[in-house]
């Protein structure tokens, strides 16, 4: 039989003490703890005691307080329809909403930014605390719609909290590791850069053992109003697979633009760290940099494979290699958005680069070149043929994003192309292009120059300084077939000019500047010279006496132009040499390509018979012409043919004595580029023979009558 209850009656008074004694003690324990353990023990127990209220509850009365704070910290309306849920479970914290939404704002197309029928996430409390990235262990969505959306002007989005006129910042999305969704779609929007897509989310069970499920997703969307679609997976390793990574594949196209990607993800949306490959393939660059919001200029068909990770905020593409066109192209390049501007950074590098391919970064048609190679850079406009390209550049597009590219070239594939070791640093700062510097070694000789287009404003400004170091004219001209034996010569030329427009047509066609190449002492051999359709040989022959038997020795000479509203006119053109001087007049229209140009040799020396006179170069820049009788040759030989009537043949002779009168030219103002003006005989005298010249045809091809018949007067010499 079981002993009665003692009652409280019955307890001893020693047994009293020893209670009482024990609370005592444990009392006095407490009060030797040191202050901080004793402070950090109360916060202890607090804790405790939330995390057992909250495990308890399962935090669902803070469903009102939750909507309160988190509305009023957003600036936007957070509901939750129905169940709510926010404990330690045991140490992650657990969030549950059913019928959860946040609005966006008044100007958005769409009335939330998102939406979802259940919310059931497991989070990393010290992520909320430490660091940049919030970690969510685990999620399960189901019938989720995110809407992301820019603002027409580009300045605010939907996804960028608190006020509604703050700028907009880059989406930066949670560290997810492992995810479960259903029925989930996606929409962004982005007016200024003209693109719209869709996406589509769901999750299917894996039909293998390594892979728990797999997260699918399809889409479509525009791109500058061409369509693409996208469509791909991200397989979860199943939980029994210790340190299992997510597989992630895409593939996504445009037209004849292809993309794919495979790699692994730390977790399901990890983006960060991730390991993978990049395969990217079609008929031009330019179309796939659209998708970066970025302008390239155009290319031919191209290949590229690369590694593609994400650091930070910068997407890293780096073993970068592959082709456009006939060119291989190497490197590396990143990608990020500092201040939510789009910043391209590349170190990239070509073998060897066709010619061909280099027409397309000028404003020629890659298709064109594909089709119909090195003809398609000539044009007929007006009945005119036309080589200077008059593609526009992509002003707008430019001016979304900056750009810092530095591009080597081992040597240029083509016909005739003596061009090595090219070098580009090329910044793009708010509109402001620079091609700084731009070099390459030619033939012997080394070219620079800084090329900068001003975008900032209407029309594009721009300017261009390029500068030829001395180099070997036999070397420079002997892909044309010079006999390098005879030529000592060299050559060195400066073009400096501004120009207003979008195209390289219209920036020449409006050009202001100067055009010298300085020749200074040497010789020249011209035998089996033929440059294109302009045979040099013939134009040499027919300007200095004997045939070339020996090669023509050069004291010094100058070929200038200066350059107005796109017309070029001869200031000066004097070739001092051992037996004659050779002067020019005329000039060339960047306007409508045409040549205009005569050129006369006169000797030093007193000649019984001389048959030199203007020589013209006339026709246009795609279709040079040479006339190698001029009106003065036929007034010659009408003029002995008059005499030899009247008087006797050997009177005839008489209209072919040249009196050896030509002025030899002071080589200082000709070495140093100076303009007609300056120049001087070597008794120091002004010259007469080399007045500015101007171009005969103007924008229409018609000539000025009165300016060129002046030039006749004073240059030809017509009797």
């Amino acid at each position: 039989m079981a002993d009665p209850a003692i009652s409280s009656s019955s307890v001893t008074p020693s047994a009293r003490r020893g209670v009482g004694s024990y609370a005592h003690s444990a009392r006095e324990r407490w009060r030797r703890l040191p202050l901080a353990a004793r402070i950090i023990l109360w916060i202890v127990f607090v804790l405790f005691a939330i995390w057992l209220i909250l495990f308890i509850t399962k935090g669902r009365f803070l469903k009102g307080p939750f909507q309160k704070i988190i509305s009023s910290s957003l600036e936007r309306d957070v509901r939750v329809g129905g169940d709510f849920q926010l404990y330690f479970a045991p140490l992650r914290i657990k969030f549950l909403a059913d019928g959860f939404s946040i609005a966006n704002p008044e100007w958005a197309s769409q009335p939330y930014l998102f939406r979802a029928d259940r919310i059931d996430a497991r989070i990393s409390p010290l992520s909320l605390i430490f660091g940049d990235k919030r970690r969510i262990r685990s999620l399960l969505l189901q019938k989720g719609a995110a809407d992301l959306e820019w603002s027409k002007d580009g300045k605010t989005n939907t996804w960028t909290m608190g006020d509604p006129d703050k700028k907009g910042e880059p989406l930066e999305m949670p560290v997810v590791q492992r995810a479960l969704i259903a029925g989930t779609t996606l929409r962004y929007r982005d007016p200024k850069l003209f693109v719209s897509a869709d996406l589509a989310f769901d999750t299917v069970r894996a039909q293998n053992t390594r892979f728990a499920h797999d997260i699918r997703f399809t889409g479509n969307g525009t791109m500058r109003d061409k369509p693409f679609t996208l469509r791909g997976g991200i397989l979860a390793p199943n939980e029994t697979i210790t340190g299992g990574r997510n597989q992630l594949v895409v593939a996504a196209e445009a037209g004849s633009t292809r993309l794919n990607v495979a790699g692994t993800l730390r977790g399901a949306f990890e983006i960060e760290g991730a390991d993978l490959k990049l395969v990217a393939t079609g008929p031009n660059l330019s179309l796939l940099f659209d998708f970066l919001g970025a302008a390239l200029p155009d290319t031919r068909r191209y290949r590229f494979t690369s590694d593609l990770t994400k650091v930070g905020e910068e997407w890293r593409f780096t073993r970068l290699k592959g082709y456009f066109g006939d060119s291989d192209l190497a490197g590396k390049m990143t990608a990020s958005l500092p201040d939510g501007r789009l910043l391209i950074k590349a170190d990239v590098e070509t073998k060897a680069l066709h010619m061909i391919d280099v027409g397309p970064f000028i404003g020629y048609s890659p298709a064109k070149l594909e089709a119909q190679g090195a003809k398609a850079v000539v044009e007929t406009v007006a009945g005119r043929p036309r080589l200077l390209p008059d593609a526009p550049l992509r002003a707008e597009a430019i001016r979304r994003f900056d750009a810092v590219v530095n591009y080597k070239v081992g040597g240029v594939r083509g016909d005739n192309m003596p061009i090595r070791n090219i070098s580009l640093a090329l910044k793009l700062d708010r509109s402001l292009l620079s091609l700084s510097p731009l070099t390459f070694d030619m033939a012997g000789g080394f070219v620079s120059s800084d090329i900068v287009l001003n975008a900032r404003g209407a029309p594009v400004k721009t300017t261009y300084d390029i500068r030829l170091s001395p180099t070997p004219m036999g070397k420079l001209l002997g892909k044309w077939g010079v006999e390098e034996s005879g030529t000592t010569g060299t050559i060195k030329a400066r073009v400096l000019l501004t120009g207003l427009g979008d195209s390289v047509h219209e920036s020449l066609a409006s050009a202001n500047g100067r055009i010298a190449v300085i020749l200074p002492a040497g010789s020249m051999w011209a035998r089996n010279i033929q440059l294109s359709e302009l045979d040099i040989g013939t134009f040499i022959q027919k300007m200095f006496e004997d045939k070339l038997k020996d090669p023509v020795q050069i004291n010094c000479g100058l070929i200038a132009f200066s350059v107005r509203n796109g017309v070029a006119a001869a200031d000066p053109i004097l070739i001092d040499t051992r037996k004659n001087v050779m002067v020019g007049r005329g000039g060339f229209s960047f306007r409508n390509e045409s040549l205009d140009l005569a050129f006369r040799a006169d000797s030093k020396k007193f000649s019984l018979f001389a048959g030199q006179s203007p020589v013209g170069i006339g026709g246009y820049f795609a279709k040079p012409s040479i006339a190698a009788i001029s009106p003065e040759l036929l007034g010659r030989a009408g003029a002995g043919l008059g005499l030899s009537l009247v008087g006797t043949p050997l009177a005839g002779l008489l209209a072919f004595v040249d009196v050896g009168d030509a002025k030899a030219a002071a080589c200082g103002p000709v070495l140093t580029g100076a303009q007609a003006s300056a120049q001087r005989t070597t008794k120091g005298e002004r010259r007469d023979d080399v007045g500015k010249g101007t171009t005969a045809k103007s924008e229409s091809g018609k000539s000025d009558r009165n300016e060129r018949r002046d030039q006749k007067k004073k240059f030809l010499g017509i009797f």
